[in-house]
């Protein structure tokens, strides 16, 4: 017993390691996944929308972008569609376009969610590509991006539509 508190230190420095280097690509030409960071540029992405098209970010260029990153089994997910879906009928007419991002769930269940809500937005089912951009470990999260194309602000958490709503407007200004 009196071996394992030394041996403790030694053992989670080797896991960090092998995390480390499972991480790391053996192609010296395969570029690290890029992550978002407020006040650059947003990663760049395209997802599947559940019509069956592709959605980029890039086909929202000059437009504000609000990204919710949501699940179907996320209950404050579910309390903020409503403010969500009323943010894209009030201030989509003045350039704001909101895309919902089903994390990493499939299609039938993101559909559900739209249906359920009487989203007016598009949806998209994240392959996993924009989870990793925005590193997320926890739902949900928005992410404001300005009409420039550049990250203004990423809440991990609920907001109030208050919030919401303000974080939108500064975008339009």
């Amino acid at each position: 017993m009196g071996r394992r508190p030394q041996a403790l230190p030694f053992l989670c420095a080797c896991a960090l390691a092998a995390c480390a280097r499972s991480g790391a690509s053996g192609s010296a030409t395969a570029a690290a996944p890029q992550v978002a960071h407020v006040g650059q540029p947003a990663p760049a992405w395209t997802e599947q929308t559940l019509g069956g098209s592709k959605l980029s970010l890039s086909d929202l260029h000059g437009k504000a972008v609000y990204l919710n990153l949501f699940a179907t089994w996320c209950e404050p997910c579910n309390e903020e569609a409503p403010d969500i879906n009323d943010l894209q009928r009030t201030l989509g007419p003045r350039g704001l376009q909101v895309v919902g991002v089903d994390i990493l769930e499939n299609a039938t269940k993101a559909a559900q969610f739209r249906k359920e809500h009487h989203l007016v937005y598009p949806v998209v089912v994240d392959s996993g590509t924009l989870r990793d951009q925005y590193r997320v470990n926890g739902l949900p999260v928005h992410v404001f991006i300005d009409r420039s194309g550049n990250v203004a602000r990423i809440v991990i958490g609920e907001m109030s539509a208050a919030e919401m709503r303000s974080a939108a407007e500064r975008l339009l200004e």
